[in-house]
């Protein structure tokens, strides 16, 4: 039986990450937190794509820096899967400007701004859903067992 807290939501790591080379980093602390990957690709974001889901600030006028920031390098998107997914991986990422983020986050440990704070992460149900159809297909996400879930979630059943 599926658990009735588990989450699938959408990670980008945004071109700071790769020009920096801390992919693999960022990769391996979802999975040790429990986070099982369901999806990875890289790709060169267009215009169409981040007017969509920059909609809520394509009137700003800081868009067209943060446009050409996403369309600098390919960014790489991460499709995860976990019990209360969406608040780990915020707890994860730590607040969006750098400099007021946490040491033990991403943004606590690797950025110090507000544009190039090196990940994007879902913020609710409702988003990770919209996003998740934004850059994947639906068969480009998978399903497959994980035998070290049990010590993971202990009694709560993945």
């Amino acid at each position: 039986m599926a658990h009735e807290k588990k989450e699938t939501s959408l990670i980008i790591f945004k071109p700071d990450t790769l020009q920096r080379g801390l992919l693999g980093e960022m990769i391996h602390r979802f999975e040790r937190k429990g986070l099982k990957i369901r999806g990875l690709k890289m790709m060169q974001l267009e215009d169409v794509v981040l007017e969509e889901h920059y909609a809520h600030i394509k009137d700003k006028p800081f868009f067209g820096g943060i446009k050409e920031y996403m369309k600098a390098t390919p960014v790489v998107v991460f499709a995860v899967t976990g019990i209360n997914a969406i608040s780990a991986i915020r707890t994860i990422i730590g607040p969006t400007k750098g400099h007021e983020a946490p040491a033990g986050t991403i943004r606590g440990d690797f950025s110090m701004s507000g544009q190039s704070n090196i990940v994007h992460a879902s913020d609710s149900k409702e988003s990770a859903e919209a996003e998740l159809k934004r850059f994947f297909k639906e068969d480009e996400l998978f399903d497959y067992e994980r035998p070290n879930f049990p010590f993971i979630y202990a009694d709560e059943a993945f």
